[in-house]
């Protein structure tokens, strides 16, 4: 097998985009990066290192990205020339050394000193009152432990401009200050910050299901316990399933502790523990640790410790039915054991003292009858209006492009700018609503693989081809300017008179389906 040191830089960067995720494509993209820097080419060194990134973020390995995004930054100080041209670029690399800093949030296995050079570096650029850096300084002091800098850091994050580019979804932002002041003993303050994301249009997918699992326990604390269970069973319909919802599952675990919902709860825990063994990030798997052995530990009071639950084996651990009181044990044990990972990278005590704290709490009210989920929908808060019918002619609007794509079970995320991007088979889709009052919807195909630029010429050809035989997408070729060309497609709709649900459905269906075969086509060139 030939490797990046026996071929041209360009090609191996453009073969290696080319290979299936995993841990192949991300060593062949170490390998080519490591070549530039030998041979003197930071172009190249750059953008394999870009690709890098991406596929870390794409593998779930966020803290595998902070020394890649570390040495992007040094390239683009020595030869800032390198994005001169590209403020895209630019752009997008502030947002991965954002990305960066909160891996050290998620595990032990960032260095604490890399990421605050890191956050330094940022408030250089951006400033030190950015909503980004205030956002990320007040992250970082409270995940040490340091409330009264927290809260400094909260008042300059509350005050920043939230569209601004570099930070993170601004669709999230009232969650995740919610669950600050919740851990400050805020709960009527969280409820209060949510507030933008349970009232009108969500500007992220994930809302408002996550802000509902958010005001789960400051609810329960400010005597709004059928609040909160309607809150858990709308938002558990969603989040039981959904692998990147795995951080959600800890407040819905103590929700059923707290609120007195204890057989439910390990019905709850039964469901969800296998994941535990393929968790988000470490802290995530302590919290939901924590919060299963709290479950476990108040249902062996109520009389329940005998119940058994079936655990899988996983590594050297065997599968066994384990009774709720060993269960309880075990997962006090590991959430004990990642507080102290975490503290002794930290240097303070505050994450095995918080556990400790969650492990201590009892129960803050009595049980209400949790509603059936047929009874929960949007239109169950009189502050959300309900979606339209399947035929009923709407706006086009960002909920009623997500409810399309979850109509036909897609994943898909969506960026900062209200981007709706998801991956089928050889293509990356993304979904944009143009025009001044967005309603144009504009869908673009790019193919995941990329020729060399030498094959130009070939390119152009192909794209007049499919543009020459097929209706649909408008295909084209664009050069990044990094040595191999992008191939991309896309489909304009004007919908200036509004659209159903139903129609709508078929007009992403048939995107998807012309960019994946655009995609395909492009994979099966020579």
């Amino acid at each position: 097998m030939t490797t990046s040191r026996d071929r041209g830089l360009a090609d191996a960067l453009a073969e290696a985009r080319d290979l299936p995720d995993g841990e192949a494509r991300c060593a062949e993209l170490e390998r080519i990066a490591a070549r530039a820097d030998a041979t003197g080419d930071p172009r190249t060194g750059l953008a394999a290192r870009f690709a890098l990134v991406e596929a870390y973020l794409h593998l779930g390995e966020r803290w595998r990205m902070v020394e890649p995004v570390r040495r992007c930054v040094a390239t683009v100080d020595r030869q800032p020339e390198l994005l001169d041209s590209r403020p895209g670029e630019a752009e997008r690399l502030r947002r991965h050394q954002r990305q960066a800093v909160e891996a050290l949030f998620g595990t032990p296995r960032v260095a604490l000193d890399q990421a605050r050079s890191l956050l330094d570096d940022l408030a250089d650029r951006l400033g030190p009152a950015a909503e980004p850096v205030a956002e990320l300084r007040c992250r970082l002091a409270d995940h040490l432990g340091d409330e009264p800098t927290a809260r400094r850091e909260y008042d300059r994050w509350s005050a920043g401009d939230p569209s601004d580019p570099v930070a993170g979804c601004a669709g999230c932002a009232p969650a995740r200050r919610a669950e600050l002041l919740a851990g400050w003993g805020e709960p009527a303050a969280a409820l209060a910050a949510l507030e933008p994301a349970l009232d009108g249009e969500p500007g992220c997918t994930d809302q408002p299901e996550r802000a509902l699992a958010a005001g789960l326990l400051p609810w329960l604390r400010t005597g709004e316990p059928a609040r909160a269970a309607r809150a858990h069973v709308r938002a558990y319909r969603r989040h039981r399933g959904e692998r990147t919802a795995f951080p959600q599952l800890a407040a819905h675990l103590r929700f059923c502790a707290l609120g007195g919902h204890l057989a439910h709860g390990l019905d709850v825990l039964a469901e969800q523990l296998p994941r535990l063994d393929h968790p988000a990030d470490d802290l995530s798997a302590m919290e939901f640790a924590a919060a299963g052995a709290l479950l476990c530990g108040l249902a062996v009071e109520a009389g329940l410790g005998g119940r058994r639950i079936h655990r899988p084996g996983h590594g050297p651990r065997p599968a066994a039915e384990v009774d709720v009181a060993a269960l309880g044990g075990q997962l006090q044990a590991l959430a004990t054991a990642l507080a102290g990972s975490f503290d002794a990278r930290n240097g303070t005590g505050h994450q095995s003292g918080r556990i400790a704290s969650w492990l201590a709490e009892r129960p803050l009210a009595e049980p209400v009858p949790l509603p059936a989920e047929d009874d929960v929908e949007p239109a169950d808060d009189p502050a959300e209006p309900g979606p339209p019918g399947e035929e009923e002619v709407a706006p086009l609007s960002l909920r009623l492009l997500t409810a399309a794509l979850d109509a036909r079970g897609d994943a898909y995320t969506l960026e900062p700018d209200g981007t709706v991007v998801g991956r089928w088979g050889e293509a990356v889709v993304q979904f944009r609503r143009l025009g001044p009052q967005g309603e144009v919807l504009h869908a673009r195909a790019v193919a995941l693989r990329r020729l060399p630029a030498a094959r130009r010429a070939e390119a152009y050809a192909f794209c007049n081809a499919w543009n020459h035989d097929r209706l649909l997408p408008a295909a084209y070729v664009h050069d990044p300017g990094d040595g191999t060309l992008l191939l991309a497609a896309d489909v304009t709709t004007d919908l200036a008179y509004g659209v159903a649900p139903a129609q709508l459905v078929v007009l992403v269906t048939a995107a998807v389906s012309t960019g994946a075969a655009y995609a395909d086509a492009v994979a099966a060139l020579p």
